[in-house]
């Protein structure tokens, strides 16, 4: 009985380890091909030479002409994607219908607005440029936007009535960055995407030199602004068609105060996309406001709020009066 014990004793170490034998075997095999198919999927097993490489590259190639005859053109700059008519069509009606009941999605502000950014619009706006020393000059040398561009310890830096600073400062009380601007991609010259991508990116000037914040109204005025400055076109789609989804007491504030401002100022101010705003970033900002013919509308975060007190204080009275 003891000896039986023992035999069975001494064939299980056995099994375990030619168990554990067969594991290993199998994983190196295994590993081993693995291996083997990542060396021959680099060309480094049988085809040592260039031929393979050039294959690779061949093959490569060729897939990229591929997705290249899908499109109407080839790029024509970085990160452009050149699309049929139908496909700029269909753009316009997803990113329009979008934009109308999802205005808080960036990305269908951003398809729209070069969904509708014609060459003939962006053609005037290149006049317009060309027409002007400054313009001219923002069309030759394609400055950028952004915030390591414009140094941003620098402008937190400067004198509160500088440009600069009421940049910075409009900039964090309102949590953006000009960073966060999108690329342009699906307008196709690329002197009229520069001039849409320069437009884009001034946006939050506007914005600061004026003082609107970056709610739906703010948004809606500046676009209005705009819309009777360069006439963009998604600018004045939004300034017509936004108010629509508005509660009665915003739209009563747009059409008697921001609206009839947006609309005397841009067309009274002088052409905003020839401003070169990155030079005059230590200018006076009331100055400037003033050479620039840009009048301040009142503070819309404070007329709310004055607004909605009324509208509590009213309706308090009148709760009190029917007790």
């Amino acid at each position: 009985m003891l000896r039986g014990k023992a035999t069975v004793a001494a064939i299980q170490p056995r099994r375990t380890f030619v168990l554990a034998s067969i594991l290993s075997l199998g994983q190196l095999v295994v590993g081993r091909e693995a291996r083997l198919a990542d060396a021959m999927a680099r060309g480094e097993l049988h085809n040592k030479n260039e031929d393979y490489k050039a294959k690779q590259e061949q093959e490569q190639e060729a897939r990229l002409q591929s997705l290249r005859n899908t499109r109407p053109s080839a790029p024509r700059y970085e990160g452009h994607v050149p699309l049929w008519w139908h496909e700029k069509a269909l753009l316009f009606g997803i990113s329009g219908l979008r934009s109308f009941f999802h205005p808080e999605n960036g990305i269908n502000i951003v398809q729209l607005g070069e969904a509708t950014a014609v060459p003939c619009f962006l053609e005037s706006l290149r006049r317009t440029m060309l027409s002007d020393v400054t313009g001219r000059r923002i069309l030759r040398e394609q400055p950028n936007i952004s915030e390591p561009d414009l140094d941003m310890d620098k402008l937190a830096q400067l004198p509160t009535n500088t440009l600069g600073h009421t940049f910075y400062r409009w900039l964090r009380k309102e949590g953006v960055t000009p960073d966060t601007r999108a690329p342009v991609t699906y307008i196709d010259d690329p002197v009229h995407a520069y001039i849409f991508k320069r437009y884009r990116q001034c946006h939050d000037f506007y914005h600061a030199i004026t003082g609107l914040p970056i709610i739906i109204e703010g948004e809606i005025a500046v676009k209005a602004l705009e819309a009777a400055n360069i006439g963009v076109p998604m600018a004045a789609l939004g300034a017509l068609l936004a108010p629509l989804r508005l509660r009665p007491r915003q739209r009563e504030r747009l059409r008697n105060v921001y609206l009839p401002w947006a609309i005397e100022t841009g067309l009274s101010a002088k052409p905003l996309i020839n401003v070169y705003w990155e030079e005059l970033l230590e200018h006076d900002v009331d100055q400037l406001r003033a050479e620039l013919g840009i009048r301040v509308p009142p503070d819309l975060r404070l007329l709310r709020q004055e607004q909605l007190q009324r509208h509590r204080s009213f309706k308090m009275k009148y709760e009190s009066f029917e007790k």
